[in-house]
């Protein structure tokens, strides 16, 4: 791991989200089935949310119901009783009555019929049975007869498998555009009534719904089907032409580079919109008690006054709502309706004008909005964050699928605001997920790398901010510390090797706490040394006066560690019985980083600024003082008590360096007592640079006279810096 991971977290969860992105607008376009059924589900909940209103439209269904089938018998019926109920329909001022029952075979109960199903031995023991009931009315003659003086339609259903008896087309058909004949999918065969019951009947529609309706749930149903030659309408369509007194239908189909696309309807005064399959999205009312007639009420002839106003100018359709006739739909509502009042509802829906399309650009909108929307959040993500980029999920969610509702209620249109907003909730998931492992693997990183080196506090800060990370080299101002034991060659001659390990743990980690707590980084342990800097890997204005900080703070450490004789010297009387240390400090640019190889690597600091601390560290002794520090780091920390050491040469350096003796805090800096101190050891310096000897020796005399025991060491260097001076002078 190292630099290019950091900096590339964000390219590559762009480049991950991106790719999911595509990957799902390559989905959507595609549109496989299962897509297709969740976007329906999507639709359905549509309906649920805003239903269509019921506006007691001139249409109802008279339900062949239990309690109807409780009081006639089990069906089928014998025709008579239907030819009863058409009649009684008909004497009510029905508009139009639509049969959802297929009368595909002869009543078997008709008189001719058992006549004719009569065994010779019945007819040889009562040779005038056969005639007398040949002589009885035929039934079907009867409903023939009835469908024949009402405006009647009847049913036919679409099979899969060839049949012997086809539908009559009774509605004379116009085009504009393209024959549907030419555009729709022909059906292998259909099922409809005999033949003499549909030349009675003033229309003949389709009572099939759509077969490519998923679940279960009829959303749409044909409009007009064909056999290849020619258009027959729908039971909905039929029963609307029939009671507006039309005497054909109207197709409407553009011209396309597949030849035609049909579009449309118009049956009578009404226009109504199709697919281009010829299919028609039902927008459904609840299922309403008041939709209904039982045949059991109808036929009562004490409840006629009660049934007159349901039926006078209504268009009826009739069904079965019992549901041993298993003719049970499912709807978009949740409801489990009679498949004619699935009819029902489509003709008080052409004639309310209340449709739904879903137009022609509506796939073309949906690909965009999910591309849309997956930009903006693969382009929030890395820049912002979870909680942002989750905010914007949920926006972009509510604005979707909220608008897409939004044009449902207001304008019928059946947009998909489902995939776009799961797209937008998967590009997000996928993201945050790349993000927390991401981040995880830098704080588990930081963590590992960094704990040794670092304070708590620090690598917290580098686990929420792992950008402050430059790995591999960066150029920056730095305070860089060097510590070594004095007389470490004695102390680990009285040792055992054991001891000496538990020696240096003892008097380091101490040190190197004081060092962390001041925001410093532990580069490296060098035997008895400690090598340290601040500035890095977390960026510090005030790194020189922390570094100072720690450094004063090492030496009351030390201090603390003899006076409780830690190490045991005192106890066991050993010749070197306390501990001293020397602390070089510098500040200057240098370059920090991981140097190493990819496999194994140190996160360090190079550049002359580290050979100056370094140098420094080992001038300790000859200045005299146990902390020294050069005069950058004086100026960028300049609320310490400093002392002037002078210009001392160090090793690699063309020119001495200007050191200062680090000698207290801002509260000894003052200190009347290192006021004093001060204006002495200035005059010292001042009357040695100038070599004036004299001036010198009283100065020196001073200091010393002012200057605590501690700093005895330092000004016994001056001493025999003066001494030299004389010894020119003479």
């Amino acid at each position: 791991m190292g630099f290019g991971h950091f900096m590339g977290k964000r390219a590559r969860v762009a480049f991950v989200t991106l790719a999911a992105l595509a990957g799902l607008a390559g989905i959507r376009a595609i549109d496989p089935p299962f897509l297709q059924a969740v976007r329906e589900l999507s639709f359905d909940y549509y309906q649920r949310l805003a239903p269509r209103g019921y506006q007691d439209s001139p249409v109802r269904v008279v339900d062949i119901d239990d309690a109807s089938l409780a009081l006639y018998g089990q069906w089928p019926w014998p025709r008579d009783r239907m030819a009863e109920i058409v009649n009684t329909l008909n004497s009510m001022g029905a508009a139009a009555i639509a049969f959802d029952v297929i009368f595909a075979e002869a009543d078997r109960s008709s008189p001719r019929q058992l006549a004719l199903s009569l065994p010779e031995s019945s007819i040889a023991a009562s040779p005038d049975l056969k005639a007398a009931l040949k002589s009885l009315p035929d039934t079907d003659e009867l409903f023939a007869q009835a469908l024949a003086e009402a405006p009647s339609i009847l049913g036919f259903a679409i099979l899969p498998s060839a049949t012997p008896q086809q539908p009559q087309l009774k509605a004379g058909m116009a085009h504009v555009g393209p024959s549907p004949a030419g555009l729709l999918a022909p059906y292998a065969s259909a099922l409809g009534a005999i033949l003499s019951l549909q030349e009675a009947a003033s229309g003949v529609g389709s009572v099939s719904l759509s077969a490519e309706d998923t679940g279960g749930i009829v959303r749409r149903i044909p409009l007009l089907v064909t056999d290849g030659n020619e258009v027959f309408p729908s039971l909905a369509v039929e029963a609307l032409r029939v009671a507006q007194g039309a005497t054909g239908l109207i197709t409407r189909a553009d011209e396309t580079g597949r030849g035609g696309a049909l579009n449309g309807i118009k049956v009578g005064s009404f226009s109504v919109p199709v697919r281009e399959t010829g299919e028609f999205w039902v927008y459904y009312d609840w299922n309403r008690p008041e939709r209904y007639v039982s045949v059991a009420d109808l036929l009562d002839p004490q409840k006629r006054s009660k049934v007159q106003p349901l039926v006078d100018g209504q268009i009826i359709f009739i069904g079965t709502s019992a549901a041993g006739l298993f003719d049970i739909r499912s709807t978009p509502l949740g409801e489990q309706v009679p498949g004619v009042s699935i009819h029902a509802q489509a003709a008080e829906q052409i004639i309310s004008g209340n449709f739904l399309s879903r137009p022609d650009w509506a796939e073309g909108a949906e690909i965009i909005a999910v591309l849309l929307a997956g930009l903006v959040l693969v382009a929030l993500l890395p820049l912002t964050g979870g909680l942002i980029t989750g905010a914007a999920a949920v926006c972009l969610t509510v604005l979707m699928f909220g608008g897409s509702l939004l044009l449902f209620v207001q304008k019928g249109l059946l947009i998909d605001g489902l995939y776009p907003s799961i797209t937008a909730f998967v590009i997000f998931a996928i993201g945050t997920a790349m993000l927390y492992v991401m981040t995880d693997r830098e704080k588990r990183f930081v963590r590992q790398a960094f704990s040794q080196y670092l304070s708590p506090d620090l690598v917290s800060q580098l686990e929420q901010q792992p950008d402050q990370l430059v790995l591999g080299g960066e150029l920056r101002p730095m305070t860089i510390l060097f510590m070594d034991v004095r007389g470490f060659t004695p102390i680990s001659e009285q040792l055992t090797p054991t001891e000496l390990v538990h020696f240096l743990n003892t008097l380091l980690s101490p040190l190197s706490d004081a060092i962390q707590a001041q925001g410093g980084t532990i580069d490296k342990y060098i035997g008895d040394s400690i090598m340290a800097f601040w500035n890095a890997p977390v960026r510090m204005e005030n790194h020189a006066a922390m570094a100072c900080a720690a450094s004063l703070k090492m030496l009351d450490v030390v201090d603390q560690l003899n006076a409780e004789d830690a190490f045991g010297f005192k106890a066991r009387n050993f010749k070197t019985q306390t501990v001293q240390i020397g602390i070089g400090l510098n500040t200057g640019e240098a370059c920090v980083g991981n140097m190493g190889s990819s496999r194994r690597f140190n996160y360090s600091v190079i550049g002359d600024a580290v050979n100056v601390a370094s140098r420094i560290e080992s001038s300790c002794k000859s200045v005299g003082a146990d902390l020294v520090v050069s005069e950058d780091t004086r100026i960028k920390a300049p609320d310490f008590a400093y002392l002037e050491a002078g210009a001392i040469p160090l090793k690699g350096k063309s020119r001495p360096v200007k050191l200062f003796a680090l000698v207290g805090d801002l509260e000894l800096r003052r200190s009347d007592a290192f006021r004093k101190l001060e204006l002495h050891h200035m005059a010292l310096m001042d009357a040695l640079d100038k070599g004036k000897a004299g001036e010198a020796a009283a100065a020196l005399a001073a200091c010393r006279e002012a200057a605590p025991p501690e700093l005895e060491a330092f000004y016994d260097r001056l001493a025999e810096r003066l001494e030299r001076l004389e010894a020119e002078m003479a």
